[in-house]
């Protein structure tokens, strides 16, 4: 049996051997002493009993075996050596007992190369075991700005609360996304169930995954299994059968393929200027009406931002009174948001809007089930290619709002109240500062933020004795509170002084006519994979400030010169030199933040006094839109 299993062996090993001589490769197995980086810049840390990945066994620490296999690990030596009759007495014992020695290893960048036990390696590798156990000592580099240094220090990171060794990324920043995918907060610690609950499911997708052609593409098993996981989540994956996942990796593949691509946005900043008849550009002539459906977070009686969009809705029917028809559906929730939108197709809906950020994964399940259903998100700087995404450049108005702050406060002391630390709002509040610095160089403003626990920002306006304050956007039908858009304090009665407006209606009637630029998916004339965001602004007529008639003459006429400049595109607030709290941002006058700059924007302006908060200091109801589009400073 053991001669039989060499022989077999040794021919895996030539042929191996000779494809690596074809390629220009090195046809044995690598060494680490020829690849160690030098005395100095690196140190040992001894793992343990590790049990070893046999696909990441990738060599021998020394030299001296290193001819005796090919790359794969079979062995090369002639059937009638003394090695060959080693390596058949272990492969008998190996399939009549086991082979329980553990062998001895050094592990380097994840790839593990053996110093003691090649023969035992060699052996499992050709019966097809899955793992070795072995005693480990890892090599650990210095720091360098290389990319797969960096990936590397995040695995010995992640390692530390989670040690699996079996799953590899090609990208930045995975193995802390992995640990928020399956529920775990940075750095807590995986007990022992959860280890064997994710590797029995990584197990069964990678097998999966491979069968379907994966190592075809050009990205890691990790990189595909924390998409799927991400897509679908990590529960719902684990509860599947083996048929249902199989059906669901084979419905999800087009995202793994996408994953080859580079992971960026096509930002459309103004609405196409073609205008098309809106029947015969979205639905084939047989059809009698376009059904559009909205999802809403809470209701328009109780949120603003819902009456908002519920306006823009309400505004839509008035617009395309013969050709559209929409529904909407309130109170969603990430438990019932997969169901609400299941419901509006199920009633005819073939456009859907999920008008919350919270709903970005909702709408990419259900946009991979229903592909024949275009589904847009509104939310900001979400890359996700079978959707489409939307939202307004609202910090043009914060900027103008910030102006007319800073010529009305009468003490130089200004509030802005936040509501979430997510992307675009950051971008508002420096937008605001930066406006009332132009109006007035000596202008603070203290940020609040309403979503932060145990905080009475009245009593901390009272304190810093704002005068001009930034609230919520818009009120709502069911409040008759005058403590919203920029008002003034004269006692304990507020005096309104402008309001920014999204107009939602004019947004989703420009909307319609540009989704159907190039195909859904693609832009089908530059054949891009680019996932498309509708970022839109004054200039497209979507975003507006009303002032009061009570401001002074002056500030109007110079409120109105900034609107026209930036509604013209002729002025950005974020231009020239700009400064934050910890130093300058810009320091070339003639430049200016680019979109994805303030998109991202994760500083504050240098005249604000106050601080982006850490996830637990904000409370509950802030988690579902903080875990999807949080802007979050880990530390001060």
């Amino acid at each position: 049996m053991g001669r039989e299993d060499y022989s077999k062996a040794y021919k895996l090993g030539k042929r191996d051997y000779q494809m690596r001589m074809l390629r220009g490769e090195k046809p044995t197995l690598q060494v680490l002493d020829d690849i160690m980086p030098e005395k100095g810049a690196y140190h040992e840390m001894p793992l343990g009993l590790v049990q070893i990945p046999t696909e990441q066994i990738a060599g021998t620490k020394t030299i001296g075996r290193s001819n005796s296999f090919a790359g794969n690990f079979m062995p090369i030596l002639k059937e009638n050596s003394e090695f060959a009759s080693k390596w058949a007495a272990l492969s008998t014992s190996h399939v009549q007992e086991g082979i329980r020695d553990p062998i001895t290893a050094y592990e380097f960048m994840n790839k593990f190369y053996i110093l003691e036990g090649n023969k035992r390696v060699s052996v499992m590798k050709y019966h097809g075991a899955v793992s070795i156990p072995g005693n480990v000592i890892r090599i650990v580099p210095k720091r360098s700005e290389d990319k797969e240094n960096r990936i590397y220090y995040e695995f010995m990171e992640f390692y530390q609360s989670a040690p699996i060794n079996y799953i590899w990324f090609s990208q930045e920043g995975n193995f802390a996304k992995l640990q928020k995918a399956v529920g775990k907060e940075p750095g807590e610690m995986w007990s022992h169930e959860d280890l064997l609950t994710f590797s029995a499911l990584y197990t069964q997708f990678k097998a999966e995954y491979t069968a379907k052609g994966g190592s075809k593409l050009h990205i890691t098993p990790g990189d595909a299994f924390l998409a799927f996981i991400t897509l679908h989540g990590y529960e719902e994956v684990e509860d599947k059968t083996t048929n249902e996942l199989k059906a669901l990796i084979a419905k999800s593949w087009e995202e793994f393929e996408l994953l080859q691509e580079d992971q960026e946005i096509d930002l459309k900043m103004n609405p196409s200027q073609e205008k098309k008849p809106l029947l015969s550009i979205l639905l084939p002539v047989s059809a009698p009406k376009l059904k559009a459906a909205f999802i809403y977070e809470k209701t328009s009686g109780t949120s603003a931002w819902t009456y908002a969009h519920e306006l823009g809705r309400l505004y839509l029917e008035q617009t395309f009174p013969e050709e559209l028809q929409t529904l909407c559906y309130e109170n969603g929730t990430l438990e019932n948001a997969d169901e609400l939108i299941e419901q509006a197709i199920a009633e005819g809906c073939n456009l859907i809007f999920t008008t919350t950020p919270t709903f970005v994964q909702a709408s990419v399940k259900a946009a991979i089930a229903h592909p024949e259903v275009r589904i847009l998100n509104c939310s900001l700087n979400t890359s996700h290619r079978y959707i489409r995404t939307y939202y307004s450049r609202m910090h043009e108005a914060k900027f103008l709002m910030g102006a007319i702050a800073g010529a009305m406060a009468a003490n130089d002391h200004l509030t802005y109240i936040a509501d979430y630390p997510i992307y675009g709002t950051i971008a508002n509040i420096n937008a605001f500062a930066l406006g009332a610095k132009m109006i007035n160089p000596r202008a603070k403003v203290y940020l609040e933020w309403s979503s932060m626990k145990e905080v009475d920002i009245d009593e901390r306006i009272k304190q810093t004795q704002s005068t001009c304050i930034s609230g919520r956007d818009m009120t709502i039908p069911e409040e008759t509170s005058r403590f919203f858009g920029l008002y003034h304090m004269e006692g304990e009665h507020p005096r309104n002084l402008a309001v920014p407006l999204y107009h939602w209606g004019k947004f989703y009637e420009q909307l319609l006519r540009t989704i159907v630029d190039g195909t859904w998916k693609y832009d089908e004339k530059s054949a891009s994979s680019k996932a498309i965001n509708y970022w839109w602004g004054m200039s497209a007529g979507v975003i507006d400030v009303v002032w009061s008639n009570h401001l002074p003459i002056g500030t109007k006429r110079l409120v109105e010169l900034l609107k026209s400049t930036i509604s013209s595109e002729l002025f950005n607030p974020f231009s020239g030199i700009l400064y934050s709290q910890t130093g300058i941002v810009i320091d070339d006058p003639e430049r200016k933040l680019t979109p994805e700059e303030i998109m991202s924007m994760d500083w504050l302006a240098e005249n604000v006094i106050g601080s982006i908060p850490k996830k637990e200091d904000l409370n509950e109801q802030a988690a579902p839109v903080i875990n999807q589009q949080g802007v979050i400073k880990e530390e001060g």
